[in-house]
């Protein structure tokens, strides 16, 4: 059977959950016998990554219902909503990383014992690899769930950077450095935060119809213009929704053309275009007679 973006991006989600999974474990269990509140800060955020992912897991299955009365345009709407939901899973974990760290700080205890950093050295390496793989899938199936939960990845792998610069420091100065590592966390809170907007920005966006897809025009009008009896193209308005974009193509032929002829050729528009860009699920085409100078950009 085929591998459809569908089903590979649901391959990178079930991915995600197991590594999140046994990550989560091995942070809290090196964190509390190595006393290092980083890594516990790190386990904290992997368990928030798990649930993450199991919404994004029920909202992506969720977008791929096909059509129905009620939803005539699908229901891929769901996933910047369920982007949303990751961002908030990341803004709380944020919160409670900076928090924990603010208290450890000011709460003395133990240096973190050395063979914390093999841990950490492995885990980065782990979710630097885990993200790479999860942005590749979301590229490849242009899901914004996917590509925050592929962030979750990165910020988790920051975050081990900078609980192994903590450590570090803690263990080459000694005393006086012991709260280097709960210093690393709050940096990494930071560093959480900032992502979580990058993640909400597009997937606002999206709920918004606001117009980010220059590139996704271009493609259409090039493709337009190869069916025979198109003269140009005229507005071009593109959403999207989940891994698809909605289309609406203001289409230029002869104006002396039947009404049944202007039909038919929109069915050819529409077919080619489906053909061509197969990332496009709707698309809405209105005839436009030719003038002396046709226009070819979007008039908005």
């Amino acid at each position: 059977m085929a591998n459809t973006p569908e089903k590979s991006a649901i391959k990178a989600i079930y991915f995600s959950i197991i590594g999140n999974t046994l990550l989560a474990a091995i942070k809290f269990l090196s964190g509390i016998f190595g006393n290092s509140y980083a890594l516990i800060a790190d386990g904290i955020e992997s368990t928030a990554d798990i649930f993450s992912s199991f919404f994004v897991l029920i909202g992506f299955k969720y977008a791929q219902r096909p059509p129905d009365e009620n939803h005539p345009y699908g229901h891929s709407r769901i996933e910047p909503l369920i982007t949303f939901l990751v961002v908030a899973f990341l803004v709380t974990s944020a919160t409670v990383i900076a928090y924990e760290s603010i208290e450890n700080i000011r709460t003395p205890h133990k240096v973190p014992e050395a063979w914390t950093l093999i841990v950490l050295a492995v885990i980065i390496i782990w979710k630097e690899a885990s993200y790479r793989y999860v942005i590749r899938k979301s590229k490849e199936t242009n899901s914004s769930s996917l590509r925050a939960d592929a962030w979750h990845h990165r910020s988790d792998a920051v975050t081990s950077v900078t609980a192994f610069i903590g450590i570090s420091i803690a263990l080459v100065f000694g005393k006086g450095f012991e709260t280097a590592d709960d210093w690393a966390a709050l940096f990494a809170s930071a560093f959480i935060l900032y992502n979580a907007y990058l993640i909400f920005r597009p997937a606002l966006g999206e709920i918004m119809d606001e117009h980010r897809y220059d590139d996704v025009v271009e493609n259409i009008r090039e493709v337009a213009l190869t069916v025979k009896g198109i003269k140009g193209t005229e507005k071009c308005f593109v959403r999207k929704a989940g891994m698809k974009y909605l289309v609406e193509l203001h289409a230029i032929v002869d104006g002396t053309i039947s009404v049944d002829s202007g039909h038919v050729l929109a069915h050819k528009l529409q077919d080619k275009l489906q053909e061509e860009l197969p990332e496009i699920s709707h698309i809405t085409i209105h005839i436009e007679p030719a003038c002396e100078k046709p226009h070819t950009k979007n008039l908005r």
